[in-house]
């Protein structure tokens, strides 16, 4: 986890990661002031150290002398340099203006702007909106990413076309890099439906093209496939790539991988939430052809050992006489026919993985817990198996407040395909404030959160039935301190 705090928890700006060798380098912005592009490196992308500052704002009368905005770092194979192409923003225009600049790195620490054959990039007007072709007073034309297709360089950008409603002209903004400069096209996608669509990237897997982008009506991170780079980019009937609260994604290339790295946003306010940037996703084109998360290979590497979850390990926590916890061996099953109670086993230091195999026996409300302190305070996962929706919920006491003492907050939603049996395999992941939530080997929930820190984990069941089967409970090293 890194969140990079220093005066305020929000300072953590829009991200890019690029893997060298063995490290993967981190390069991020940093708020409010956007004054400089930080760099970070880690040994696994999952614990961070600060290191030399990549670029800071232009000396005074500049183009880029007020902000630095998001940006994009790649290896140039044919000149041999580390390319970024990145956002800045001038004082003489109130920063209201958007433009694309370059800089060059040979070792990723060392950088230098470079910007000719036009840069840095503007819009003019024809397509995109430029200075007096908007009507919210400041230019989109910002969060370039460099994408490479059969000899040819494309800039994607997140703009905004020159006609129609106000609020639904974003667009992804498409520029065709050349030996002669840069060349604004028309946009390679443009929904009719967002005020903006942030932080645009591309991913190819598998012969398809999956465009992915962060949408803050929603605060989610959206994605749209096509099976050509320049083609007719359509929706899956749920495009919604990583859920509430995860923003910022952008996507590299990891080996054979390729994973998604994103900030996550606590508060659900794009400009004032508190940031972090949680371990990343690897991604993968499922059997229907749509975008499927699977959680990081190197928990793996974090495995300390593991236990058996016996029947006699769990206890009982409400003494409702209408609720059992029965079995032998690798089933248990849990059951309440009125009435709600849970069932835990303790788990030691907060950093763990709990996988196995879930069945609802009979639907009523019924789920994972964990988090669990001694006032029953902690986090509900409700599998709503008819539907396949699961939802994570923050519930507990607060007893300093007289009339309102309860904490009852919904805090992310996911969905996953029903199956007819209701029957499920998971796997539950805490590591720190970091939470994830697999079915059938998918990521489905995936979330930063810390109210609670008990240390019991199990099941609720109210009016419900469910076996768990082959459970195992695996400890994990915990977090490392990222180092500024």
């Amino acid at each position: 986890m890194y969140s990079s705090r220093g005066f305020r928890e929000w300072e953590m700006g829009d991200i890019d990661v690029i893997r060298r060798g063995k490290e993967y380098h981190l390069f991020h912005l940093v708020l409010p002031n956007h004054d400089y592009i930080a760099h970070a490196v880690s040994e696994d992308g999952m614990t961070w150290v600060r290191t030399r500052n990549a670029l800071f704002t232009g000396e005074p009368g500049t183009w880029d002398d007020d902000m630095l905005w998001t940006m994009h770092v790649t290896r140039n194979p044919v000149r041999k340099v580390y390319e970024m192409f990145f956002t800045g923003l001038h004082r003489a225009e109130n920063g209201h203006i958007q433009r694309i600049g370059r800089a060059v790195s040979r070792d990723l620490l060392h950088w230098k702007e470079e910007n000719d054959q036009g840069l840095p990039l503007a819009p003019q007007g024809l397509i995109y909106e430029s200075a007096g072709k908007g009507d919210r007073g400041w230019i989109s034309f910002r969060d370039p990413f460099l994408f490479r297709h059969e000899g040819s360089e494309w800039l994607l950008i997140c703009a905004r076309v020159v006609q129609g409603i106000g609020s639904r002209r974003g667009c992804v903004g498409l520029v065709r890099r050349s030996v002669d400069g840069y060349v604004l096209v028309e946009p390679l996608f443009f929904p009719r439906m967002y005020d903006d669509i942030e932080c645009p990237c591309l991913a190819e897997l598998a012969g398809w093209f999956y465009l992915i982008g962060s949408v803050r009506e929603d605060v989610e991170v959206h994605y749209w496939w096509s099976n050509s780079f320049r083609g007719e980019y359509q929706s899956f009937r749920h495009n919604v790539l990583l859920p509430r609260g995860n923003y910022a994604a952008r996507v590299m290339k990891d080996g054979a991988r390729t994973l998604v790295f994103n900030v996550f946003i606590d508060g659900l306010d794009v400009e004032s939430g508190v940031r972090s940037i949680p371990p990343p996703k690897e991604l993968r084109k499922s059997v229907h052809g749509g975008l499927e998360l699977v959680s990081y290979h190197r928990w793996e590497e974090k495995k300390l050992g593991t236990r058996p979850l016996a029947r006699e390990a769990f206890t009982s926590h409400l003494a409702n006489p209408k609720a059992a916890c029965e079995g032998t061996g690798e089933s248990i099953a849990f059951s309440s026919t009125n009435g709600y109670e849970i069932f835990t086993v303790p788990e030691d230091d907060g950093a763990y993985l709990w996988t196995g195999q879930i069945r609802v026996r009979r639907q009523g409300q019924c789920g994972f817990v964990f988090g669990l302190d001694d006032q029953l305070g902690g986090y509900f996962i409700t599998l709503d198996a008819v539907r396949g929706v699961a939802q994570i919920r923050a519930w507990g006491s607060r007893p300093e407040r007289v009339f309102r003492n309860y904490i009852y907050e919904d805090l992310q939603l996911g969905t996953f395909p029903p199956s007819t049996e209701g029957r499920y395999a998971f796997s539950l992941l805490r590591w720190g404030t970091y939470i994830e939530l697999s079915i059938d080997g998918v990521v489905r929930l995936t979330l930063v959160d810390g109210q609670f820190n008990g240390r019991n984990l199990g099941v609720f069941v109210e009016s419900a039935e469910v076996e768990l089967a082959h459970q195992a409970l695996f400890a994990l090293a915990p977090p490392g301190t990222d180092r500024a």
